[in-house]
């Protein structure tokens, strides 16, 4: 029940967004003369305020029923009939965004004193990240299309900063301009879908576009002469291609593996919980858009799958251990979007919260033992760790079973939320549905595989790395300043650096038991009493297309019950069979990894060159816009300068040359001339008169 005399204070909101944006000026700006401690107290302390002020703000609308806020804050401009404003839209969707954004950007500002400690950028560092979250909130909390696009831009540009923080290496450079060049081909489609929306509404406002939004329902539009399209598809289409870059979904992922050049701190808090999500966000946002075609649904659809799966499989075969949680988030990301494909927007969301924590806590983990490695990052150097990382190990293995969707845990009851949700919505999508489904469940396997690979090859087994001594990783400038050459010895982690993960081990354990059913089925959590649902206002979904309401009556019994139907799952006993089929190949018989390693030679070579995306996209797309590039100066330089320009020149000072002899001053030359040319008319004008 709504609480009328319970009012989200405009000023509160405000404080929530500006608190990150004043600790990134400060320690951007005055760096210098407050030194290390002074940057990252004050940015921390500007993220935990927001952090604080989030989560009240959640409670205002969840536990004391507060009404939604939506409100313009500020008039940016003003022509014609069309107005840009500045304005908040804060429900429970926005509120919880709020939450997971704030909470996980507040522990790596913790994790990053540990972890940055040696590195001469640390207080630029720490203003890029606070920016980074000032930037992502404007994104979330936005109430109208003009702003999202900001916040949409700017978490791009400081994602350029940070994947290239360390400057001087030249693969960071070539990895941040690569995720800002394919990043650009996304957003443009996203621009061309907000013009679209302004063409058919009139406003960018949210709330005057989705109370519009039937009006354009039967409408079509003739983009190639003779093939009209819907105009929801259009637009829906359009929107979902800047989702793609940003959520890094085929083809537009290729970004994102070579994203963790940047520091692994970054890797977290954009690469996990924030700025990959925002496409699953935006599609969730406008809901009442997308369910009005049945074809962009199935488009996206289409696009989760494959990238559910096949780019899963790309994380077998790396043994870098940052990419190998890089390629289970391009996974994971394709499971937010099967989500939104079956109208299953909620369980989207719930699980982009639910991955935001144990996905935080895999890539901290990971960047713990590459402290304790001295920044090497190659798994096949490692081994044997958990007696000197107990912490980081164990709360690794709880991100782990998270990950892998283990009953109980958080991952369990989003992700399975999805699968069945592929299943019960299959039959409407046609062969996009089954494709969907197949892909889903058999990705249960193959992320289960990798996950305890890693697990295997890091912790158990031997101690690969007294072998092999100190090699240098790439994750960071700071190893090759501070390597320590030689056999060494691994230790844990410090406190600022463990300390998240344990707060990120908890929610990724305990939070789905107890929020499955409010945020997802509409019950408390228990699953015996009837609410409100908890996305009610925020996500629109057509009563023909609601596969969460059909889940809720067959499958959702409570959180106990829901557990122990998985256990029956097909999905349970496919990611068993990749836990078992990772002990026996990394744990019982690692030579058996060899020999399928040779065994299946082109396959691996097929997922190590990564389908060959990277090839079409650097070769193909950018080679091809630069041979495009060499072409077009050789025409500008030997056709247009060489013979238009320059040309042109030397035929005029070639007539002007030949005319200069003519001009002799002599009077006999002249009459000469002009008897010649007479006799010439003559003859002319004979013939023609005979």
């Amino acid at each position: 029940m709504l609480d009328s005399s319970v009012v989200i204070s405009k000023s509160l909101l405000l404080a929530v967004v500006l608190a990150p944006l004043l600790g990134a000026i400060i320690a951007g700006l005055f760096g210098r003369r407050i030194g290390r401690a002074g940057a990252h107290v004050v940015t921390i302390l500007g993220v935990a305020a927001s952090f604080v002020m989030s989560a009240w703000v959640l409670w205002q609308l969840v536990g004391q029923g507060a009404a939604p806020f939506n409100e313009n804050i500020y008039t940016w401009f003003q022509v014609g009939g069309i107005e840009a404003h500045v304005g908040f839209m804060v429900d429970n969707l926005t509120a919880m965004m709020m939450v997971v954004v704030t909470f996980v950007s507040l522990l790596v500002h913790l994790y990053t004193i540990g972890y940055m400690h040696e590195d001469p950028g640390y207080q630029r560092f720490f203003s890029y990240i606070s920016l980074f979250t000032f930037s992502m909130l404007m994104l979330v909390m936005s109430n109208n299309f003009l702003q999202l696009f900001f916040g949409w831009e700017a978490v791009g540009l400081v994602s350029y900063l940070l994947i290239g923080f360390w400057f001087k290496k030249p693969t960071a450079v070539f990895a941040n301009l690569k995720a800002f060049l394919v990043n650009r081909v996304g957003d443009f489609g996203f621009l061309l879908g907000i013009a679209g929306v302004l063409l058919m509404f009139g406003s960018l406002d949210y709330g005057t576009v989705f109370a519009n939004a039937p009006s354009i329902a039967g409408l079509n539009m003739a983009i190639v002469e003779g093939h009209e399209w819907s105009v929801a598809t259009v637009i829906c289409i359009c929107l979902f291609i800047g989702a793609m870059g940003k959520s890094a979904q085929v083809p537009l992922h290729v970004w994102l593996p070579d994203s963790m050049e940047g520091p692994t701190p970054i890797s977290a808090l954009i690469h996990a919980a924030t700025m990959v999500t925002a496409g699953i966000f935006m599609v969730a946002r406008m809901s009442p858009l997308f369910e009005l075609s049945q074809t962009a649904l199935n488009f996206v659809l289409f696009i989760g799958a494959t990238t559910a799966f096949w780019t899963g499989l790309i994380g077998i075969v790396q043994n870098d251990i940052k990419r190998v949680v890089a390629y289970s988030t391009l996974s994971q990301l394709g499971y937010m979007t099967v989500a939104l494909g079956v109208s299953a927007y909620s369980a989207g969301v719930y699980h982009l919260m639910t991955h935001a924590f144990f996905k935080a806590l895999l890539f901290l983990g990971a960047g713990s033992v590459i402290i304790a490695m001295h920044h090497e990052q190659d798994m096949r150097k490692m081994g044997g760790l958990r007696k000197y990382m107990p912490i980081t190990y164990w709360t690794m293995l709880l991100g782990t079973l998270a990950l892998v969707a283990t009953p109980f845990f958080s991952g369990f009851y989003s992700k399975d939320t999805i699968i069945e949700a592929a299943h019960h919505a299959s039959e409407r999508a046609g062969w996009i549905g089954q494709y969907a489904y197949w892909a889903v469940l058999l990705g249960a396997f193959v992320t289960a595989f990798y996950s305890f690979r890693l697990l295997f090859m890091t912790f158990h087994g031997k101690e690969r790395f007294r072998e092999v001594g100190h090699a240098h990783g790439h994750d960071d400038h700071a190893a090759e300043d501070h390597g320590h050459h030689g056999v060494h010895e691994p230790h844990e982690s410090p406190w600022v650096v463990t300390v998240p993960l344990i707060l990120l081990a908890i929610p990724s354990v305990l939070v789905g038991f107890f929020t499955a059913g409010p945020m997802l089925f509409g019950t408390d959590w228990s699953g015996h009493v009837e609410q409100l649902p908890f996305f009610l206002g925020a996500i629109e979904v057509d009563a023909a297309h609601d596969v969460m309401a059909t889940l809720k009556h067959e499958v959702w019994h409570g959180p106990v019950a829901f557990a122990l139907h998985g256990l029956q799952s097909p999905a349970f006993w496919l990611a068993f069979a990749g836990f078992a089929l990772a002990v026996v190949m990394y744990l019982w018989k690692p030579e058996l990894a060899t020999r399928a390693r040779k065994a299946f030679a082109w396959p691996v070579r097929v997922l190590e060159n990564k389908y060959g995306f990277d090839a079409l996209w650097i070769g193909g797309f950018a080679g091809g816009s630069l041979g495009l590039g060499k072409a077009s100066r050789a025409v500008d330089t030997h056709v247009i300068d060489g013979v238009a320009v320059n040309g042109s020149a030397r035929l005029v000072e070639l007539v002007a040359s030949v005319s200069r002899r003519v001009q002799s001053g002599y009077l006999f030359h002249y009459a000469f001339a002009m008897i010649v040319g007479l006799i010439v008319m003559l003859a002319v004008l004979i013939r023609y008169l005979n």
